[in-house]
């Protein structure tokens, strides 16, 4: 039977919906990928109570894991106003008190849905360590004072306790190594990779009661005792750490001093590490109350003894020295003092808390060479008083001792550490990298986020923008081919009829 016209014209068109319809379902199922919708945020909260200071930090990681550990960013740094915990021992209370203001930015920061389980610790170092040892009871009434306010917070309480120095040095390996991204970097291919071996950095930390060193020595640690090992983002790490007590800045200070009175002949002290022309009167109880200063105050002096600053960094130097045991690893290559077991540093490392604080004073983190420090450090202990307190007066009450610190560090770096002058420039002092600042905390949150348990994300399948618009013009060309098929297949002149309305209904209609 021969077709007419509109007939072709018919079946040409429903040919082509058809064809249309076939395309537009197969651009919807091929070249879809599956993608993972975002997923919700958790949150941490640490402080860290130091022996001069408290600071809280809060972290943010996304709910699904890599490997493991959560990829965590900083979200809030604060300062507990007032000193360290430990000096609170005559009234333990105040030192949970004095948490309460910072406490209180985290919780504006942190979703009042997830407070209730975003953990929340507080890890206790150096200053701490020493009050224990002096006096374990009013430690413990510290601590007691402290959790009971970090109970009653809407968080998740995990704990306030004591970390070991070991702890403390091989955390502020990992903080700094994972703000580098040393540890896990993003490819451009959208995967989380780790970077090759030997790029790993080494971290020199300084408190006020203690100093840590941290790195992956060249052969195998040969003391168990002074390893640390830890698993992130599906990695065994494998470090050298040792913490010493009593050589952070204050502890050292105090111990100088001491040592300084001790060995003075007359009922004044002249302080080498002072500036000329410094004068000052400091009261001896607070320095013989410190465990790390044995020596038992002289009978003969008074309560009050009046210091004066010579301005000597020669004799400063030898004062330190004094400070070491530096014949104890006469000799012995894996060695640094005071008989303490350590290979020779290897590597990239990064130096912050004091040792940064006393360099960036002294404008001496931009890399100089080590003779242009070791000039910088000398000749500022060299300028009299009147010209640093009247260049430096917004430094009270620290600024008599950047000198002694100045030495310090470079005694302990070169002489202790066994640090060059060919390795010099292989130490970075620095106070954040990434965002986000440098110590233990953020290595905690790390290893703390391998005990949380991931939220595997939601997976939808989704198009290239290409393949979305062709789409969707398909679809628009099919559906309108089949409202033309339908228009041609309608007899001409056929009335369009409204649909009917039951009696007694009422008709509404718009004017």
């Amino acid at each position: 039977m021969k077709l007419t016209g509109k007939t072709q014209v018919l079946t040409a068109l429903l040919g082509a919906t058809a064809a249309l319809a076939v395309t537009a379902l197969v651009l919807t199922l091929v070249e879809a990928i599956s993608v993972l919708l975002p997923t919700d945020s958790k949150f941490g909260i640490v402080f860290d109570a130091g022996s001069s200071h408290t600071s809280l930090f809060v972290y943010r990681w996304p709910a699904d894991k890599e490997n493991d550990t959560g990829v965590v960013s900083q979200a809030l740094a604060c300062q507990v106003k007032g000193p360290g915990i430990s000096s609170y021992a005559s009234d333990p209370a105040q030192a949970g008190e004095s948490l309460r203001g910072c406490l209180e930015e985290a919780l504006a920061v942190v979703p009042e849905a997830q407070q209730q389980r975003t953990p929340v610790f507080l890890g206790a170092t150096a200053g701490m360590r020493l009050l224990s040892q002096k006096n374990s009871s009013q430690a413990e009434h510290i601590f007691a004072a402290v959790a009971q306010v970090l109970g009653q917070a809407p968080l998740a309480f995990w704990g306030a306790e004591l970390l070991s120095g070991q702890d403390e040095g091989a955390l502020g390996w990992i903080t700094i190594n994972y703000v580098l991204g040393l540890l896990v970097k993003y490819s451009f291919s959208g995967e989380w990779i780790r970077p090759p071996e030997g790029t790993l950095v080494g971290a020199l930390d300084m408190g006020g009661a203690s100093t840590q060193i941290t790195f992956v020595p060249r052969g195998p640690i040969r003391d168990e005792s002074a390893q640390a090992s830890f698993r992130l983002y599906g990695f065994e790490h494998r470090v050298y750490t040792h913490s010493y007590p009593c050589f952070g800045r204050d502890q050292m200070l105090n111990r100088l001093l001491a040592r300084l009175v001790q060995s003075s002949p007359a009922p004044r002290v002249r302080h080498p590490c002072y500036h000329s022309g410094y004068v000052d009167s400091l009261s001896l109880a607070p320095l013989y109350e410190s465990p790390c200063v044995q020596a038992a105050p002289p009978p003969d002096f008074p309560p009050s003894l009046p210091v004066e600053g010579t301005g000597n960094p020669g004799a400063c130097v030898s004062a330190i020295r004094e400070l070491f045991n530096f014949p104890s690893c006469h000799g012995r290559e894996d060695c640094a003092f005071n008989g303490v077991y350590q290979p020779p540093v290897r590597g990239q490392f990064y130096a912050f808390s004091n040792f940064y604080h006393t360099f960036h004073f002294l404008n001496l983190t931009a890399g100089q060479p080590l003779a242009t420090v070791n000039a910088t450090v000398w000749e500022f202990c060299q300028k009299p008083w009147k010209l640093v307190e009247a260049a430096w007066p917004e430094q009270q009450p620290w600024l008599r001792d950047h000198c002694a610190s100045g030495l310090y560090i470079l005694t302990l770096l070169l002489e202790g550490y066994g640090f060059s002058e060919e390795t010099w420039s292989s130490i970075a002092f620095r106070k954040q990298a990434g965002g986000a600042d440098i110590g233990w905390t953020l290595g905690y949150m790390l290893n703390l986020t391998n005990m949380i348990p991931a939220e595997a994300p939601a997976q939808w399948r989704a198009e290239s923008h290409a393949v979305w618009v062709a789409s969707v013009v398909f679809a628009a060309l099919t559906l309108a081919a089949i409202l033309t098929v339908a228009a041609a297949q309608r007899p001409a002149g056929t009335p369009r009829r409204l649909p009917a309305v039951p009696r007694g209904a009422r008709l509404w209609a718009l004017t």
